[in-house]
């Protein structure tokens, strides 16, 4: 396979944190219980040699073995490969659920202020997403080939890339925030309230991304050797520290509502939270840093969580072999991350600048609108995870099974993951529907504006529950293109879905039709209906199920492809 042909694939995997390597989840491999692989092996060729690369040491048994994807039932394999992708997901939701949990008590404004830093933030996070991705390519492959010293390098090229890519983005990031705010069109309600506090949110967090990056190609490798467990755990910890950290830098000791909510405890409530946060306030006079306590505290967590990741890649037997040496810049190799990361970079700042073309006409609203439209999103996005989990697990199915010849069983393990998603967004649309307003409400407290801005994320979630059965459908047919290769056609319909399905959607219908807040609700509810027709229509001509890898030269050296 040329760098060209790996550069195709990798174009669409960006928009994923799960991409090809998360076949993971196996219970029989997770314990070691090597009688159980023994067992299917027999079941199946009992090609020994076929599943040499998980057996040679014991480091790379918790992938789902191949022969489970490709024979026997659907339901299983698919499961197995959806429910840990939906947990990563549902963990990195959690730092962004946490802070609009928090910020929701602080003010309305500073809601809306996150709603708006995140595109911009996402912009340049996405510069370099794409070489992380690069990195969990090739360390799978190598790792698949059994080309542990290849991994290993590899991996020491990407720390060192992502590395060095993240402190120019942080400067950048840093010296550039305002100005980028200020050529906004806002609404000068929101330019005099939103704005600032966003400004102070991002440079927080851009003085602090390459701890953020650290943790990001940890997590990527991680998963590019086939081990997501071990991430996984580190998040768990990492978001611990940031649900903690976030009420007390925030809010310091002065209305603080970690201690309200405790004093509500039958069994807390004996050691009288109220007062101890009365002491803490007399005894330190600690009021909270506000939003940019927000930023701090996911800093300090994912900083956290960086460490431990570095730790685990050099001082244990945890993943790929790395040791300092590989840290080493080698212009060969970096020259196969830029080829693979460059088209994966390009596709996630294609998403990046139609969030910000978003935003940029969600600030000509007033301030309870673009608060809504950030817990709106905020909501939505934990919808999403289901739909996303299914995606990423059809896009290992199908790569297997036509890998292995099987195109009849990557198309009926489509239909079913499409059934599936479409029948589980259904209901999670009629609670939406049906529970709107207390869910919505639990994210905002007594604070300005609170009425109005849950009056509008009402009718935003309401409306968008419309779309829910498509996004199911939508994410499983793209997922099963990239899993086919054909990650051109996965991008295209992409781009049909947020730029002419959303943005031109909403600006039609906000500034042309004249719909007010209501055209971006329906316009964002477009987006995946579109890519859902237009992705089950192209699906339908069956031009996915022709193959498109070569077989891996085991032994060939980096960068000859």
């Amino acid at each position: 396979m040329t760098a060209g042909d790996e550069s195709v694939r990798t174009d669409d995997e960006s928009a994923r944190t799960d991409d090809e390597t998360a076949q993971t989840g196996d219970e029989s491999a997770q314990t070691g219980d090597e009688s159980a692989r023994t067992d299917d092996e027999t079941a199946q060729t009992g090609d020994e040699s076929a599943r040499s690369d998980t057996a040679d040491d014991g480091t790379r048994d918790q992938r789902i073995p191949t022969e489970s994807i490709t024979e026997g039932g659907l339901v299983g394999p698919l499961f197995h490969l959806a429910w840990p992708i939906v947990m990563i997901q549902l963990l990195q939701v959690m730092y962004n659920v946490a802070d609009t949990l928090y910020l929701g008590r602080l003010s309305a404004d500073a809601v809306g202020a996150v709603s708006l830093a995140f595109p911009l933030i996402f912009l340049l996070i996405a510069v370099a997403g794409g070489f992380t991705t690069a990195g969990a390519i090739l360390v799978a492959q190598y790792t698949g080939a059994d080309g542990d010293r290849s991994a290993g390098l590899v991996a020491g090229q990407t720390i060192v890339t992502v590395a060095v890519l993240s402190v120019f983005i942080g400067i950048g990031g840093f010296l550039y925030t305002r100005p980028a705010l200020e050529i906004l069109p806002s609404d000068p309600e929101t330019a005099a309230a939103v704005i600032p506090l966003a400004a102070d949110y991002m440079e927080v967090i851009f003085a602090g991304i390459p701890l953020m990056f650290g943790f990001f190609v940890f997590s990527a490798l991680m998963r590019g050797y086939g081990d997501a467990r071990t991430p996984m755990a580190v998040m768990v910890l990492s978001v611990f520290l940031n649900v903690l950290l976030d009420p007390f830098l925030i809010f310091g000791f002065a209305g603080n509502p970690l201690f309200q909510w405790l004093a509500d405890v039958p069994v807390v409530s004996v050691l009288d939270p109220m007062v101890v946060q009365s002491s803490g306030l007399a005894a330190t006079g600690f009021t909270g840093y506000g939003i940019e306590g927000a930023a701090i505290a996911t800093i300090f967590s994912r900083g956290v969580a960086t460490a431990i990741g570095i730790w685990l890649l050099f001082a244990t037997d945890v993943g790929p072999a790395v040791d300092l040496t590989h840290l080493r810049p080698n212009l060969s190799f970096i020259g196969d991350i830029f080829r693979l990361g460059l088209p994966s970079s390009v596709e996630q700042t294609t998403s990046a600048l139609a969030m910000i073309t978003l935003t940029a006409m969600i600030v000509t609203f007033s301030p309870p609108v673009v608060a809504a439209y950030g817990l709106g999103n905020r909501l939505i996005s934990l919808v999403f995870l289901p739909a996303m989990g299914l995606g990423r697990a059809i896009d290992t199915m199908v790569g297997q099974n036509l890998g292995a010849g099987r195109a009849d069983r990557a198309g009926r393990a489509v239909t079913l993951a499409a059934g599936t998603g479409a029948g589980v967004m259904f209901l999670v649309a009629v609670v939406a529907v049906v529970f709107t307003e207390p869910i919505v409400g639990a994210f905002l407290g007594e604070v300005p504006d609170a009425a109005a801005t849950i009056a509008y994320a009402v009718e935003y979630v309401r409306i968008r529950s419309v779309e829910f059965a498509f996004i199911g459908v939508s994410q499983v047919i793209l997922g099963a293109f990239r899993g086919a290769g054909n990650t051109k056609i996965a991008m295209v319909i992409s781009i049909l879905t947020l730029w002419v399905g959303r943005v031109a959607s909403v600006a039609y219908l906000v500034f042309v039709a004249g719909w007010g807040e209501t055209g971006v609700w329906v316009g964002m509810a477009i987006g995946n209906v579109l890519g859902a027709v237009v992705g089950v229509a192209w699906f339908a001509r069956g031009t996915w199920t022709e193959r498109y890898i070569d077989e891996p030269t085991r032994d060939a050296p980096f960068g000859d492809g």
